[in-house]
């Protein structure tokens, strides 16, 4: 966290809020000394709302010029790599193009001049026009001289119809999640329950720690022995899952080495993970692109993970492990 970004941040004017608090989470996760890399996950769960709400109000900031995102790639795996928030008060904030020569900062993800001359090189190199065509345009292809046969559009509307059937299961699983944790049918929720960050946020115990849906609502039911009152919201359960998860994974790694363990429960004697065992599960999280709880990576799992080799510094300071 950057004390001089949040200040900075909290001096802009004459911003929506919901923009004002995305553009504030952006500063907590500058670092003075390495930048700004918070994944889109991270500033959705840390603003309280969808991705896609995200990316409006990140719109909104780069096109006030607070904010300058660069995006890179991995050259040998091509794999894409972190975005780079280049925050307005920061020495390598790219100047405005100039009407002269229209350059600004190069080798980001922002288009470059839509007029190349023979003299920079920059723009198109298909051939084709680099603005776009009145008869498309949002696109910076040529108009085809002839018009093409239309298949049926059957393969978009299968998939369609399965991901409506994908959201149709969830909201049942949902239910019954709600259930467990002692929520009457129909009863008003808590504002931490409503709308869909709550619900990405279940999809994370799913999708990141591997937990089955049957899984997380018996984990769920447990959590009511230790807080019998529904909780507020669904970040009040995150320890409960994240335990469950490592208890899943020893006992299959147990069950590997031929041993048979039972998941543990409340009151039960539990065999505690070895050093490497640790070092991976957690290296698992560190390596993916899910979602990564704040403040589970502790500095001895974070020596214990480099001393093997199963991080590198780069990819912690990606995911915000210091």
């Amino acid at each position: 966290m950057s004390h001089k970004a949040t200040v900075w941040a909290i001096q802009q004017r004459g911003l929506k809020p919901a923009t004002k608090i995305v553009l504030w989470f952006l500063c907590d996760r500058h670092n003075p000394d390495f930048g700004c890399f918070p994944t889109q996950a991270r500033l959705a769960d840390d603003a309280e709302m969808s991705i896609s709400a995200l990316n409006e109000h990140l719109a909104k900031l780069q096109e006030l010029r607070l904010i300058h995102r660069v995006r890179a790639q991995d050259p040998h795996t091509h794999k894409r790599l972190a975005t780079r928030y280049i925050l307005g008060f920061e020495d390598g904030f790219p100047p405005e193009p100039t009407p002269e020569t229209g350059d600004g900062l190069s080798g980001t993800e922002e288009d470059h001049d839509d007029n190349p001359s023979p003299e920079s090189g920059h723009g198109a190199i298909s051939g084709f026009p680099a603005k776009p065509s009145p008869d498309f345009a949002q696109s910076h292809l040529r108009n085809p001289e002839i018009n093409l046969v239309r298949e049926p559009l059957s393969k978009p509307v299968k998939e369609e119809e399965d991901a409506q059937a994908r959201d149709s299961d969830f909201d049942r699983f949902f239910a019954e999640l709600l259930t467990a944790l002692g929520f009457a049918a129909n009863a008003s929720l808590p504002a931490w329950w409503q709308g869909s960050p709550a619900r990405l946020h279940v999809r994370r115990w799913r999708d990141d720690l591997g937990l089955t849906e049957d899984r997380i609502v018996e984990v769920a039911t447990e959590s009511r022995g230790d807080h019998p009152n529904p909780p507020d919201g669904p970040k009040a359960l995150d320890r409960f899952m994240e335990r469950a998860a490592q208890r899943d994974a020893q006992a299959a790694t147990a069950n590997a080495n031929g041993r048979k363990i039972n998941r543990q429960r409340k009151g039960e004697v539990k065999l505690p993970l070895s050093d490497d065992e640790k070092a991976a599960f957690y290296a698992k999280m560190v390596n993916s692109e899910g979602y990564l709880p704040q403040s589970v990576i502790s500095n001895t799992i974070r020596d214990a993970m480099l001393a093997r080799g199963l991080v590198t510094p780069e990819r912690l300071r990606e995911r915000g492990v210091r």
